[in-house]
């Protein structure tokens, strides 16, 4: 297939930690293209904590007696924390890359996980909005995931058939409000029967306890997927392109129609009422990428109680035409460490590089051996089939 000269369509199902893109085409229902992106947005979070905490700490021991000033400074609006930016970044990112090298004519995304309104009390949205053929895939959905698609209740049994029960049963008032719903396998559920969840765990309160607080805790994943939706759409209006929307029980309304196993680009595949009804790969490559960044701003580390502990870095990063992050190729011909090395290179202004290999890392390698193979980009990529 002549992948430069076929309409292609992007498909994207978000996530908070990993997100899946599949390039399809409409007419033939082949996925031409998958990969799924891993984001960085705790590790962000991490460092700017980390960043914070040494900067309170040194203003304390150098302006100790500083008066506090009002803080007026103001957020733009539509403004995002860092950590849920680089998600809506990273995304930008692949699908200027794929518009460049692909001939794509259309955007398909997840816009909303869960569709809120599917998931609310039947008696309270209207029964007949219930009944269409995405009954209940929106509220197991969402069940899956906030109980980590295991039994809450004695076996904590994964990967078996797994029914929506009621903590408070329905015979003895609860409803089904979604705070009331959890999963448990069919034995479980059977033994429980309508008994209440402190008759039935009244031996087990610790897991009695874990259970009712589970079911107050909203999802964080979900919610930096929900809080991030609206900019990534705005993102890719700005392409031109026309972005058709769908929500998360569609999706997998599509890929359980369709017979397909659950892994993120066969989700982003399955996104938005465009999806043909036959889906199929010719080449099982499925390409991983994991973003890393482009380094750290930090001009020097410091120790355990925020004192430096190296001098200031120099502000050139490219050392005799390298930086770290490089995927090299180094041929030593003589000394101790003859061989052949691929991997990522940490350049040092001596010129005496370290070079990490998938095994090992490899110290002491001169500039003059090393070649280049990919500039580093911010991302490291790997396959799987």
């Amino acid at each position: 297939m002549d992948v430069a000269s076929n309409p292609l369509r992007i498909k994207i199902d978000p996530g908070s930690r990993e997100t899946g893109i599949a390039v399809i085409n409409d007419d033939s229902g082949e996925i031409v293209f998958a990969m799924e992106l891993k984001h960085r947005g705790q590790q962000i979070k991490n460092n700017l904590e980390s960043r914070r905490a040494i900067r309170r700490s040194r203003r304390n021991r150098k302006t100790r007696y500083r008066k506090p000033r009002f803080d007026n400074r103001t957020r733009a609006e539509g403004w995002l924390p860092p950590s849920l930016k680089s998600r809506v970044h990273n995304i930008e990112t692949w699908v200027n890359r794929l518009c460049r090298f692909c001939n794509i004519q259309a955007i398909s995304m997840e816009l909303v996980r869960f569709d809120m309104q599917k998931i609310q009390n039947p008696e309270i949205s209207g029964v007949a909005y219930q009944q269409g053929e995405l009954m209940g895939y929106e509220v197991r959905e969402y069940l899956l995931e906030k109980w980590d698609r295991t039994c809450a209740y004695y076996c904590g049994k994964t990967d078996i058939p797994l029914e929506i029960e009621h903590i408070v049963p329905k015979s003895k008032g609860g409803s089904n409000r979604v705070s009331n719903l959890t999963l448990a396998c069919t034995a479980c559920n059977r033994k429980k029967g309508n008994k209440s969840l402190e008759q039935f765990l009244s031996r087990k309160p610790r897991l009695l306890k874990r259970i009712q607080k589970q079911s107050k805790v909203p999802l964080k994943d979900a919610g930096a997927v929900n809080a991030t939706r609206w900019d990534l759409f705005r993102t890719l209006k700005k392409t031109g392109l026309p972005v058709e929307t769908g929500s998360g029980g569609l999706t997998k309304f599509n890929r359980t129609t369709r017979g397909l196993h659950k892994t993120h680009w066969l989700d982003a595949a399955c996104v938005g009422e465009s999806t043909p009804e036959k889906i199929f790969q010719i080449d099982k490559a499925v390409l991983i990428v994991k973003a890393n960044g482009h380094g750290s701003r930090q001009m020097c580390r410091v120790n355990k109680f925020g004192f430096p502990r190296t001098t200031a870095k120099s502000t050139e990063k490219k050392v005799k035409g390298f930086q770290t992050g490089d995927i090299v190729k180094a041929v030593v011909t003589s000394g101790k460490k003859v061989g052949t090395y691929i991997g990522r290179v940490a350049v040092r202004k001596s010129g005496s590089f370290n070079i990490k290999t998938v095994d090992k890392t490899v110290q002491g390698i001169s500039w003059k051996y090393c070649s280049l193979l990919h500039a580093s980009d911010g991302y490291s990529y790997n396959t799987t089939c």
